[in-house]
């Protein structure tokens, strides 16, 4: 196979193209760092198309090493044919290798096996592809052998059919034709196994769909089922044409006398060998396309929710709500430092409202706090309501947003945090950390895993492998697009940035607390195991504000410093001028960019890239962002009635909608029927985490706790 051509079919773009972004990865270069740094050669593939092209060369390749494997194997046991090879080299699947490879693969001792062993195939033979005069029974009687086991005429036949059924199971024509034709005219079935018992899978208590119409959840949510043991599930193949196919394939018109022999034979061989294999394999199938398919929309989730711009300026504090325990405060400042902390006990069944609200008054008086960032797990309706009760009582204008407290908790236990807080306890890291995420959330998220930040589906089922492997993706694109602060950013941020292994961000931060601020970007080689190549992959994505060199502040990557100093000198300028906040409009006073571009020593991208950032010094992403929405008073889930109009927040979406925060404690639902009055396929087509959305409220099941909203207005 023509790897290099197959990736230039599937994404659609020029073999050049590939080309270079295959020799790139092969060189050690990050996705980020050829993203961002090298759109001449791979012609400007971005972060998304640069993974998926990474992770189909490394399946292409794994794919041509097991067709090299396979056979080796055939190869060795003189059974390789022309034919055979041809038709290895030209499968595109692992599945199709192993179809191809099943009859010579190396067996467990099976009943065909056996039979073998005891001399039966030659029955096998007459039956199968002989003509013959007598009847089988005549035939078989020479298969006796009491030595080998073949007592009677029904074990000789029976051995024979045996071998025959292995046969056919093994043809991967056959194969392919009945998974093919299962999926599509089969239905997959589901049923309860206690139809009186209450459960949240009641939905597939009598559940049957269309293998070609199932829903990537709806499978997540059948395997869960049978993996709790409250569901049974099976697939339902149109088995009477099968049986006819097979039959077509075996049995010959003009061999009469085995008809019967072979239809039992091919029932058999179907029944106990092809489908219960082509079921396992289907479910596979549809859990592969069903984990993949919840991966993207994690990853779509995950990156959006990254990407939320940070709430600058403001001395924020963040409330971990609890009842026994108390609700744990701490007051954090604009650079993220935390001030104070303090436990307060306004909740059940302490009740100290009064007490409470005055601890809250000194806090806002003394720190000048102008924002709440309150968690929504277990009682923050009834914070929610202490705190609204206490903006009525002050003169300060403050402020309040319900944020999500998932993987505050994971946190706040973790290693990490016991190092960055080691006198506090775990309440008081949560409370810094919800804090944090409203300040900054892409440098506070990146310390939790992100399967744990509750923005997917099913995530605890999936191969934990690829989904952490996707995940880690998003967070490392997610990073380098933004940037980071090279004197302030902690190690687990540092750590996703290109080029730099957990390792490596230790020495850095090391470095920075033994020899102070970093000065220019040329100091990174100062640090431990930290080399050229390193250097080259990390060095455009870490920032220095105030440092030696003006350009260090900027995405411009050292390696074109020489041409940018040139472009700024022939414009009237110096690196200096960056520092007043950017050079807008000197795109216009470049009249050619191709020849300036080839004067300086650039590509075209690059200079446009150069000229982008020069213009704008350090932009960021996430300032296209929706801003989070800003509280001042409380709504409670009976107050809403069909009609009634609010703006939310997008909070996750999933396969069937998305569920917006309309600040009652409960997201609702707006169904993938209701997010738009065009049709969309997938809710993302249409909204993202962290849209605020306007949204009509359906219906409100308050003793389910459902609110049902619509985006149709």
């Amino acid at each position: 196979m023509d790897i290099l051509q197959k990736l230039t079919e599937e994404l659609q773009v020029k073999r050049q193209q590939v080309e270079a972004a295959v020799n790139l990865i092969d060189e050690g270069n990050t996705i980020p760092f050829i993203s961002r740094y090298r759109k001449e050669a791979t012609g400007a593939l971005n972060d998304e198309q640069l993974r998926k092209l990474d992770e189909r060369l490394t399946y292409l390749r794994n794919l041509e090493d097991k067709k090299a494997q396979v056979l080796s194997s055939i190869e060795e046991q003189g059974k390789l044919t022309e034919e055979l090879r041809a038709q290895i080299e030209a499968a595109e699947t692992q599945v199709a290798v192993d179809d191809l490879y099943r009859p010579y693969r190396p067996k467990r001792r099976t009943r065909a096996t056996m039979a073998k062993e005891k001399g039966l195939e030659g029955l096998a033979n007459i039956i199968q592809l002989q003509m013959t005069k007598h009847s089988l029974e005549e035939e078989a009687v020479a298969y006796l052998s009491e030595e080998k086991g073949v007592a009677t005429v029904e074990d000789a036949l029976s051995g024979a059919k045996d071998i025959i059924a292995e046969n056919i199971s093994d043809e991967a024509d056959y194969r392919t034709y009945i998974r093919n034709i299962t999926l599509k005219e089969g239905t997959i079935i589901s049923e309860a196994k206690d139809e009186k018992k209450k459960s949240v899978y009641e939905t597939y208590y009598h559940f049957i769909q269309p293998l070609n119409k199932m829903p990537g959840h709806r499978t997540l949510a059948l395997n869960r089922g049978e993996a709790e043991k409250i569901l049974t599930v099976k697939i339902e193949a149109p088995v009477d044409k099968i049986i006819r196919y097979l039959e077509k394939q075996v049995i010959s018109k003009d061999n009469p006398h085995t008809t019967e022999a072979l239809q039992e034979t091919v029932a058999d061989s179907y029944a106990r060998l092809i489908a219960p294999a082509i079921e396992r394999e289907i479910r596979n199938l549809l859990t592969d396309q069903a984990e993949e398919g919840a991966i993207q929309v994690f990853g779509k989730n995950l990156e959006q929710l990254l990407l939320q711009p940070p709430v600058t300026g403001q001395t924020v504090l963040g409330w971990d709500p609890a009842f026994r325990t108390g609700c744990k405060l701490a007051v954090v400042d604009p650079t993220g430092k935390v001030l104070d902390t303090v436990v307060i006990y306004p909740t059940a069944p302490q009740n100290k409202v009064k007490e409470a609200k005055e601890i809250l008054k000194k806090l806002i008086e003394r720190y000048q706090i102008t924002l709440i960032s309150l968690g929504n797990g277990t009682a923050s309706r009834e914070s929610e309501q202490v705190i609204v009760e206490l903006f009525k009582e002050i003169p300060q204008k403050v402020q309040y947003v319900i944020v999500s407290e998932a993987g505050a908790s994971v946190y706040s236990a973790s290693k990490l945090a016991t190092e960055e807080f080691p006198n506090f306890d775990v309440g008081q890291r949560s409370a810094a950390s919800i804090a944090r995420r409203l300040q900054d959330p892409l440098a506070e998220l990146v310390k939790i895993d992100p399967k744990a930040i509750g923005v997917g589906q099913y995530q605890h089922d999936m191969n934990q492998k690829r989904l952490s492997e996707a995940l880690g993706g998003v967070v490392e694109d997610s990073v380098n697009k933004v940037g980071v602060d090279l004197n302030t950013a902690s190690a687990p941020l540092l750590e996703y940035i290109s080029g730099i292994t957990k390792t490596l961000a230790k020495n850095i931060v090391a470095y920075r607390e033994a020899n102070g601020r970093f000065a220019d970007r040329r100091q990174l080689l100062k640090v431990p195991k930290l080399g050229p190549k390193a250097f080259e992959q990390c060095a455009g994505f870490l920032r220095i504000t105030g440092g030696s060199n003006p350009l260090d502040a900027t995405s411009v990557h050292p390696e074109s410093y020489e041409a940018a100093t040139k472009l700024l000198t022939s414009l009237g300028y110096s690196a200096e001028d960056i520092v007043s906040g950017g050079l807008k409009g000197i795109s216009k006073k470049i009249g050619r960019p191709k020849q300036t571009a080839e004067e300086l020593g650039v590509g075209e991208l690059t200079l446009k890239d150069m000229i982008a950032e020069l213009e704008k010094p350090a932009r960021d992403p996430r300032d296209e962002m929706p801003r989070p929405v800003l509280r001042s008073d409380v709504l409670d889930m009976k107050d809403l009635t069909p009609g009634m109009v609010l703006k939310g927040t997008v909070r996750n979406i999933i396969d069937f909608g998305a569920f917006v925060d309309i600040g009652v404690h409960q997201d609702g639902l707006v169904h993938i029927s209701q997010i738009s009055d065009r049709y969309i396929r997938h809710p993302l087509e249409a909204v993202k985490v962290g849209d605020i959305v306007e949204v009509k409220v359906i219906s409100v099941d308050l003793e389910k706790k459902r609110i049902a909203l619509t985006m149709k207005m």
